[in-house]
């Protein structure tokens, strides 16, 4: 079993987005996959409901903001798409029980001034190595812009690398609606955003 935790203490930053399209990759890849959904909200298992039969099958359960002390062995991966506001010592567990930890960030003034104590924890947690088991994911954002460049900047002093830029597309929401992911079929209308993804899941692969 591996396991990737999307996480970032501000709402609306894209957790359930990247959680849901990764559990939609790994399963479309022949692997037993499980959604764990620690957020009150249950964004990521309502997703799940509208998920059609014919698709890949995800299982999921709903944590209560608790991830438990062994995460269920009998899948290949478990995505866990974090609650808002995690923080502190829950964070430094959370982050001792995955294997990777996703950051999805939007690049705005606001965003980043939200995450900046969340990403000095995490740096502190890592200090010492392990630094390649934390990425970042730049969300609705194209790279060529200054505000991928102004979160290229923000980003220098936390050595953290930014994995993926994910465009601003309603592919996302579409797909959402009907509990599919841009890896279900068919996948020839999101060959662009798919693109996009592949350093992600070459990142998480390792």
């Amino acid at each position: 079993m591996r396991a990737v935790l999307v996480a970032n203490p501000k709402g609306g930053a894209g957790k359930t987005t990247l959680a849901t399209n990764l559990s939609g990759y790994f399963s479309n890849t022949g692997r037993s996959t499980t959604l764990c959904d620690l957020d009150r909200q249950q964004s990521a298992l309502r997703w799940m409901a509208f998920r059609s039969p014919d698709l890949t099958a995800v299982t999921g359960y709903f944590g209560g903001n608790q991830l438990a002390v062994s995460l269920p062995k009998e899948t290949d991966w478990v995505v866990v798409d974090a609650p808002a506001g995690l923080q502190g010592y829950k964070l430094s567990d959370y982050i001792r029980l995955v294997d990777k930890v996703v950051v999805p960030l939007v690049p705005s003034i606001f965003d980043m001034a939200a995450t900046e104590d969340f990403l000095n924890s995490l740096r502190n947690d890592l200090r010492g190595g392990a630094r390649d088991k934390v990425g970042i994911v730049a969300m609705r954002v194209d790279p060529r812009t200054r505000a991928a460049t102004m979160l290229e900047e923000f980003l220098k002093h936390f050595d953290l690398p930014i994995l993926a830029y994910l465009r601003n597309t309603q592919n996302y929401v579409n797909v959402a609606a009907a509990g599919a992911s841009l890896f279900d079929p068919p996948k020839s209308r999101h060959k662009k955003d798919l693109e996009q993804w592949q350093p992600l899941i070459e990142w998480l692969e390792k």
